[in-house]
């Protein structure tokens, strides 16, 4: 079926990890935060730790698990941007921590894995 490989909407899976982490008590400070040529996704506050989350969402496993995209070069530059964040807004010691959040949507109905301090 055309398309049925392709990923799910980034924008999709991020407004449904958003509302996942709403629903745990995280508080959203930023979405899509851009620093040179990289992207977190979500940075959130979970209790004192600051969050930087990235969210994977795919339609099916024909490249496996949504989470197995965040390889060791996606997670250089997402500590690169994230070191940016904290440059930028002067924040210094400060607890933080990476989380990955894995939507996999089969049938229509996601099913979300939460990886806290993935990496």
């Amino acid at each position: 079926m055309a398309g049925s490989s392709q990923a799910l909407s980034g924008r999709t899976g991020e407004e449904i990890a958003r509302r996942y982490l709403e629903g745990l008590g995280f508080v959203i400070l930023e979405t899509n935060y851009r620093f040179r040529r990289g992207e977190i996704d979500i940075i959130a506050r979970d209790g004192d730790d600051l969050v930087f989350c990235e969210v994977k969402a795919r339609w099916n496993d024909e490249y496996g698990p949504p989470e197995y995209a965040v390889t060791p070069q996606k997670q250089k530059q997402i500590r690169k941007v994230a070191e940016g964040y904290l440059y930028e807004r002067n924040i210094r010691d400060q607890v933080c921590r990476f989380d990955v959040v894995a939507i996999q949507v089969t049938d229509g109905t996601p099913e979300i894995r939460h990886l806290k301090d993935a990496f």
